[in-house]
């Protein structure tokens, strides 16, 4: 029973993509010398539309980036994608001093997107996508500000759902407003 447990948790952990974001060694001078510790933050996603981020410190490297990962894996949030290759509608966000804005783009965009705000969309399975950062490049708070701005991603289900309305009522409002922009 345990080892079935186990063997499923191994099977779902295994579907999962990391990526090492950036890693930071920090110096603490004691008595005899410095002693180094190091920082991990490590993006995981299963490239079907869930992406979480962790953040992991320890002495060594390879220790660092497991921390980070297991904490990545237990923060995971699901992001509606539309057609499973790009965003539903633009969006922004921020953390501390990063912002960022992200847009839908077209079938064969590719991502378009700085360092670590690329590890995310990869991760995500996310394929077409322009992204720009502001502010801070610090890759703590650009991936902070990714994950705000994708955490206020709807899907048009959601945003239906909210107004009372059928999907279909929401999609043709949307081709009619498409049409009188491009008039």
């Amino acid at each position: 029973m345990a080892r079935e447990r186990e063997r499923e948790r191994e099977d779902r952990d295994n579907t999962f993509v990391d990526k090492l974001v950036h890693i930071n060694r920090v110096a603490k001078v004691v008595k005899g010398g410095r002693r180094f510790g190091f920082a991990a933050l490590v993006v995981v996603g299963d490239q079907k539309g869930r992406v979480g981020f962790g953040h992991g410190k320890a002495r060594e490297v390879p220790e660092a980036i497991r921390k980070a990962t297991e904490a990545a894996k237990r923060a995971l949030i699901r992001v509606p994608l539309r057609e499973g290759r790009t965003l539903h509608h633009d969006v922004h966000g921020h953390h501390g001093a990063g912002k960022v804005i992200l847009r839908a783009a077209p079938a064969g965009t590719g991502i378009i997107a700085g360092g670590p705000m690329r590890a995310v969309f990869e991760t995500l399975g996310m394929q077409d996508v322009v992204a720009k950062s502001f502010g801070s490049s610090n890759p703590y708070n650009m991936v902070r500000a990714t994950f705000d701005a994708l955490k206020n991603q709807d899907s048009p289900r959601l945003v239906a759902a909210r107004r009372s309305l059928k999907v279909s009522q929401l999609q043709s409002r949307r081709r009619v407003d498409d049409a009188e922009a491009t008039d």
